[in-house]
């Protein structure tokens, strides 16, 4: 059974919001982390009803410590589509190690799984590297084992739509990233 975004919101709930104070939550033409204040939970936006976005969106959060979930969108910068080479580089660097989460959600919830290059109005020739380098990043994760809340996550979303809860890491090839 693959995950829909509703369905996703209702398991970040469930795993996080008593403990953490944060809600995930579509519809928002851009993905947005606000943080808790004194009358409302932080809320992690993801875009439209997309459930890779709140897979997405949720991997960053999971990779947040404490200082940057005080802070808006985690304190981070973000460039819009048509970064040059430079600050493409410094995205891909970034993104990384999302990026790999997501795949390693994407697998839990039975929802298709695409890298991201987020720069659709610069053509760039490094797709292939990024790709690799997403896929050692996640294959890094099936040694190491993922982020405390991230690998809580996992495990909830593998229970609740039967997808693959722990890959192993001597399975893993470049070519299960598209998977």
């Amino acid at each position: 059974m693959s995950a829909r975004a509703d369905q996703l919101e209702a398991v970040f709930q469930t795993c996080f919001h008593t403990r953490y104070r944060t809600r995930l939550q579509g519809g928002a033409s851009e993905p947005l982390y606000l943080p808790a204040s004194a009358g409302r939970d932080a809320i992690i936006f993801y875009r439209a009803d997309y459930a890779a976005s709140a897979l997405h969106e949720v991997a960053h959060w999971c990779i947040a410590g404490a200082e940057r979930r005080r802070r808006e969108d985690y304190g981070y910068w973000y460039i819009p589509d048509g970064r040059d080479a430079a600050q493409q580089r410094a995205f891909q660097q970034a993104e990384q190690q999302p990026q790999a989460l997501e795949w390693h959600f994407a697998r839990a919830a039975g929802v298709p799984f695409r890298i991201s290059l987020d720069n659709l109005a610069a053509s760039t020739d490094d797709g292939p590297a990024f790709a690799a380098a997403v896929a050692a990043q996640a294959q890094r994760l099936c040694q190491t084992g993922l982020p405390p809340r991230a690998e809580s996550f996992r495990r909830a979303l593998a229970s609740r739509f039967g997808g693959v809860a722990a890959p192993a890491p001597d399975s893993f090839t470049l070519a299960a990233l598209s998977t």
